[in-house]
């Protein structure tokens, strides 16, 4: 009790030193435990989408479809716990069908909060796109056939020729799961009809037959080079399906097909598989599975080779890298939100204030995926929350701003002014506040552009002992908005009236970058750029362009309206290099003008060169640019390649880049921060260089650490995350070099990959440099990142590290299994995933017999990837009653198997039904732990077949009694007395009398004598060698003789296959039968043998005692093993047989294994007041059960 209390401390510790560092640790007013999720159903089947939310009470929820409120009905209506609930989907026209996107918005006295999109999509099967088509093909060469369908679920696509299925794979054939069948070598055989089928849970679709005609081939047969008759397409694919890269040659020899990436990474083995003669198949595909794949086809031992490429897309849901926190703010304090997400394609952020969309107005701002709130008021109080959105689907992620209020404030600023000093400053000045001025310790200042959406809001804070300010960073030429705001130590003021005023022009910052082409031999293309405002400084009123040639002095110069972005100069003098420059004008005046650039006139030749490409120049960074180009449209030359010339303005040009004619873009690295680079590019062919096409670029500048105010601390580096167990992951890391000596504390951030809800993210804090993460689920790929803090100061977020919690094998069977009859001997079996969390299925197993199979055990196996939850069960017989199960499986494990589902193929199909209704799983018998429901039928056969098994039981025991009344006292034994007894039988028996129930072991054969037991015979041997026998019998007799004194004496009876030996002693034995009873439990009387010698001999292997000649029969061992392996023998009824005679029942053996000892055990009921004297004297073996 003691350890419990310690630990609720801790904890409560915990939380309060966590509060006043993150604001609001956990949101715990508000949250989703279970938001909605996409699924696909049947028409007319039941459905839930669920939405439970947890939080303080009273949470009240509702549901948008579309994002318009659902009015509920008596089909589709609201549960307890707030999920919806369709007792019928329906599939109708327009918006009475129950298609479309779900979302449930919970809300109490915080807000309100929205969950993720769920789509509702009912299952279907469209005709097909794209019908099988008629070929005619030479025998040996390849065939292909396509079909397309539309379906929900995806349908498995499978092809009959002639009307009979086709395997999916052979030697020859192949069919892909999108729709296509190849068949290579073609033969004789193989000409005939072929068509498509498609069948998901909704319905099953034929295509229309194609004939395949084969014709002869030509002999002899000549060589041909490789030719892709059907190369891959470029696809898109989401996150975790399979690409399918069809690749088909043809050739002779028949080519080798291989396949690379064009970026030189090797192909992920473990994903990647080929599936027929060529085709590429990737399963679970991830983001690094992305990229240009080509497929080449080679003639074999040569180099005459061709390729086909085609480009992989991998799709993603939007996944968060950085989510908004919770923030505490005063009344008219600014709050910011910064929400990143990341996904393909790129996802749109939109901001949710109480599950409605946040619109931009002069106080809030969207802007870089941020939500920047200004002057905020008592009803900013919300929850917030940002949602990223693609095409693969939505995040959402959630933040509470609580707005502190404070009294006594001071009011607002009043007459507030302002004046253009210039192009850059305007003089803002106000009058203090009407009341409770004296306790104004400071103003903020706030402005902004007035004119477009989404501009930054800036600040300035200045002391209380001035009402004026002159604001000298603004852009010449621009309108801005200004207000002001008094602030005391408990809180601030609202803000003052909104003021505008504009800034005066300047002249141009600079001139634009020029871009230069000719189109023949006299003239220049000259077009440029629009300035931006900050580099306009105002509105362009005009530019001026200046040209000369290299080798003149004389400059003309041309005056454009400030509306032209290019001019044409014409009549120039071909193969000469012109210089030219521009400058740009205001109101004010001109500009600076930029630097010469240089272009060269093609020659006046009548040679058909390459045209000028078209050039696009984007900077990259501060030192890297691209450089992209294409043809021009009007170019009918052939190109051999590209020559790419660059060089600082300036400098002087550098050797060109030799580019190959099927590049269209090239990067330049290595350059210079705010410089400008002067790029040329032409095409050129075997007559010689083609026209050129020049342009002028500047490189950005680069940010430094010295540009920011208050640099931020350096993250942690080196984190490494190691798996411990399936919910725990170890993460350590090191602390970054810097000479502060304060303490350091860390927060660590862990969640799954693609979170939906971000109100779930962990935050963790530690002062140590590693940390034991708990509590994580099974089989979830978890991203870490982790900060540190010193001195109210916090570092970037480290790199994310990802890692695996180990996965557990399924514990639950698949869900929701139905079996529905297709077709005569054709039926679907469908399934959706177990119903627990994070389970991993690599494979399913499906298992179905017939009724008379299921009873002699005999299962059908079929096994299916984890991404498929349908299959067919072909070639069923009519008339039969199946039984269907399946289990999920992964790595770690086999799960259970589900109850199995019966399916009645009927021999009769002509009355019309539909068979997919008439055979359902409402229908089905279900099977759990063993017991089972039948139906009348067959319990009415069970029954009559164990009455007939009774009634043969009791013939049998009748039998056996009679016969055994029949044979009573029909055994003699002979003995000696007087001899020495064996040291096993003699053991234990003295003047403590018999012990009754007990089994003890007793030698077949003394040490000095031996048995020669390898069947067959009945050699004796002892220690000075064989031992002739006086006497044999055949059939059922034994005899046995030694080398020594004899004694005889009466035994007692001995069963089948049992016998007493004692050296010095003849036994004569034959098989008596006794009569017994079944049910009288046994009643055993064990003669025991000294301690020190209760040991039997040596293991003599192949050893089979039988009745006659000493073989092994199978089918005596089979018919005495029917009463089970742990059946104990019953007993037998002892006989009064004179005043001499101890009767003793002895066991009849059932099996002697090959490697049974020579000792054996022996369980009697001996009368102990006329048998102890006997007992002393005997020793007695017999063969054991």
């Amino acid at each position: 009790m003691a350890s419990v209390k310690r630990k609720l401390y801790q904890r409560l510790l915990f939380f309060l030193l966590f509060l006043p560092i993150s604001g609001v640790l956990c949101f715990s007013e508000l949250f989703f435990v279970k938001e909605p999720h996409d699924v696909t159903v049947m028409r007319k089947e039941a459905v839930i989408l669920d939405c439970q939310a947890r939080g303080e009470a009273t949470i009240d929820v509702r549901w948008l479809k579309n994002g318009v409120k659902l009015v509920e009905n008596e089909r589709v209506y609201l549960l307890s716990n707030g999920s919806l609930y369709f007792s019928e989907v329906e599939s109708r026209r327009g918006d009475k069908s129950d298609e479309g996107f779900y979302q449930c918005l919970a809300q109490n006295k915080y807000g309100a909060i929205l969950s993720q999109k769920a789509r509702l999509t009912i299952a279907s099967i469209s005709s097909f796109a794209i019908q099988p088509t008629s070929i005619v093909v030479t025998e040996g060469s390849v065939a292909r056939f396509s079909c397309k369908i539309s379906a929900h679920p995806p349908p498995i696509i499978t092809w009959e020729f002639n009307r009979v299925t086709l395997p999916l794979t052979t030697e020859r054939i192949t069919v892909l799961p999108s729709g296509v069948l190849q068949i290579y070598g073609v033969q004789r055989a193989d000409a005939g009809n072929y068509r498509c089928i498609a069948t998901n849970i909704a319905s099953r679709r034929r295509s229309t037959e194609a004939t395949l005609t084969v014709t002869p081939a030509l002999s002899p047969q000549l060589p041909q080079r490789p030719r892709i008759i059907t190369g891959p397409q470029n696809i898109s694919v989401s996150l975790h399906q399979s690409a399918i890269l069809e690749c088909m040659a043809t050739g002779n020899p028949r080519p080798i097909i291989s396949w690379s990436r064009a970026d030189s990474k090797s192909i992920d083995v473990y994903n990647t598989k080929v599936l027929g003669n060529g085709n590429l198949i990737i399963t679970d595909i991830k983001p690094q599975h992305g990229g240009v794949y080509m497929c080449r086809a080679t003639t074999p031992r040569t180099r005459n080779y061709t390729v086909a490429a085609a480009n992989v897309t991998v799709l993603a849901p939007p996944s968060l890298s950085e989510w908004p926190e919770s923030l505490t703010r005063p009344r008219a304090g600014t709050a910011r939100f910064v929400c990143h997400a990341e996904g393909v394609p790129t996802p749109q952020i939109t901001w949710l204030k109480n599950g409605e969309k946040v619109h931009s107005n002069g106080r809030i701002k969207m802007y870089n995926s941020k939500l920047v709130i200004n002057q905020i008021i008592p009803e900013d109080d919300a929850i917030y929350q940002c949602q990223a959105e693609n095409e693969q689907g939505s995040v959402l992620s959630m933040a509470r701003l609580i707005v502190v209020m404070s009294e006594d404030r001071p009011s607002a600023p009043r007459n507030i002014r302002a004046d253009t000093v210039s192009s850059s400053a305007i003089l803002l000045a106000w009058e203090r506040p009407l009341y409770n001025s004296d306790k104004v310790i400071a103003y903020s200042v706030h402005y902004m552009k007035a004119e477009g959406l989404n501009n930054e809001e800036y600040q300035v804070v200045i002391g209380n002992d001035t009402t004026r300010y002159i604001i000298d960073d603004l852009e010449p030429a621009c309108n801005y908005t200004f207000y002001v705001v008094a602030y005391m130590p408990m809180g601030a003021s609202r803000m003052s009236d909104n003021v505008f005023q504009h800034t005066l022009e300047d002249v141009p910052l600079r001139a634009p970058e020029l871009s230069l082409t000719s189109r023949s031999p006299t003239d220049i293309q000259v077009s440029w750029q629009p300035l931006p405002d900050k580099l306009s400084r105002g509105r362009v009123s005009g530019y001026r362009l200046s040209y000369r040639t290299s080798s003149e002095s004389a400059v003309s110069q041309i005056e454009l309206p400030g509306e032209k972005t290019q001019h044409l100069l014409e009549n120039l003098q071909p193969d000469t290099i012109y210089l030219l420059r521009i400058v740009a004008a205001t109101s004010i005046g001109w500009g600076e003008q930029s630097a010469w650039t240089s272009h060269r006139t093609p020659k006046a030749s009548s040679a058909r060169v390459p045209l000028a490409p078209e050039l696009h120049l984007e900077p990259l960074n501060c030192t890297t640019i691209t450089v992209r180009w294409q043809l021009a449209p009007k170019n009918s030359a052939s190109v051999q390649g590209y020559k790419l010339f660059y060089h600082e303005e300036s400098q002087p040009e550098s050797a060109p880049l030799q580019l190959r004619a099927s590049d269209y873009a090239h990067t330049i690295g290595g350059l210079d921060p705010r410089k400008k680079y002067h790029v040329k590019l032409l095409a050129y062919n075997v007559v010689g260089d083609g026209y050129q096409a020049d342009q002028t670029i500047s490189t950005p500048g680069c940010v430094s650490v010295r540009d920011r105010l208050v640099p931020p601390p350096p993250p942690p580096h080196n984190v490494y995350a190691k798996t411990n167990s399936s919910t725990a992951v170890f993460l350590h890391w090191g602390r970054p070099a810097f000479t502060s000596s304060q303490a350091v504390n860390y927060t660590v951030r862990c969640n799954p990959v693609g979170l939906q809800n971000a109100s779930l993210v962990l935050y963790l804090q530690t002062s140590v440099q590693s940390l034991l993460v708990r509590d994580l689920e099974p089989n979830t790929k978890y991203e870490f990142a982790i900060r540190l803090h010193i001195d109210q100061l916090s570092s970037p977020w480290s790199p994310v590290v990802y890692q695996s919690t180990l996965p557990e094998a399924p514990t639950l069977p698949p869900s929701n299994v139905k079996v529905t009859l297709i077709e005569e001997d054709t039926a679907l079996i469908s399934w959706k995933l177990p119903d627990e969390p994070n389970v991993a299925v690599t494979h399913y197993t499906i298992l179905y017999a017939s009724r008379n199979a299921w009873i002699a055990g005999e299962w059908q196996v079929l096994q299916r990837e984890g991404s498929i939850t349908m299959a067919l069960l072909e070639n069923l017989k009519p008339g039969q009653v199946y039984l269907v199960k399946v289990s999920a499986s992964n790595s770690m494990g086999d799960g259970p198997f589900s109850h199995a589902v019966e399916l009645t193929v009927r021999t009769d199909l002509s009355s019309g039904q539909d068979l997919r209704l008439s055979h359902g799983s409402t229908h089905s018998t279900a099977f759990s732990d063993g017991f089972y429901h039948l139906d009348q039928k067959s319990m009415t056969g069970i029954s009559v077949g164990v009455c007939i098994a009774l009634i043969c039981i009791i013939i049998c025991a009748f039998i056996i009694i009679c016969r055994g009344k029949n044979r009573k006292f029909s055994s003699v034994k002979t003995y000696r007395e007087g001899v020495n007894i064996s040291a096993a039988a003699a053991g234990h028996l003295g003047t403590e009398g018999p012990v009754e129930g007990a089994d003890v072991a007793v030698p077949m054969m003394s040490r000095s004598n031996f048995i020669d037991a390898k069947g067959g015979t009945n050699l004796v041997i002892n220690s000075l060698g064989p031992v002739q026998p006086s006497t044999e019998k055949k059939g059922k007799w034994f005899f046995f003789s030694g080398g020594v004194k004899k004694d005889s004496k009466t035994m007692q009876n001995m069963r089948h296959s049992s016998a007493s030996y004692q050296p010095g002693i003849t036994v004569l034995t034959y098989e008596e039968e006794l009569s017994m009873s079944l049910n009288q439990p046994p009643t055993l009387q064990v003669l025991l043998g000294r301690p020190g010698d209760t040991e039997g001999s040596s293991n003599s292997e192949g050893s089979h005692e039988t009745g006659d000649s000493g073989r092994y029969s199978h089918d005596e061992t089979e018919l005495t093993n029917l009463s089970g392996p742990s059946s104990r023998p019953p007993s037998l009824t002892a006989e009064d047989g004179g005043d001499s005679d101890c009767s003793s029942p002895a066991e009849e053996p059932n099996e002697l294994s090959e490697d049974s000892q020579t000792d054996m055990k022996v369980k009697e009921s001996v009368d102990s007041s006329r048998c102890e004297h006997e007992a002393q004297s005997v020793s007695q073996s017999a063969l054991s059960v």
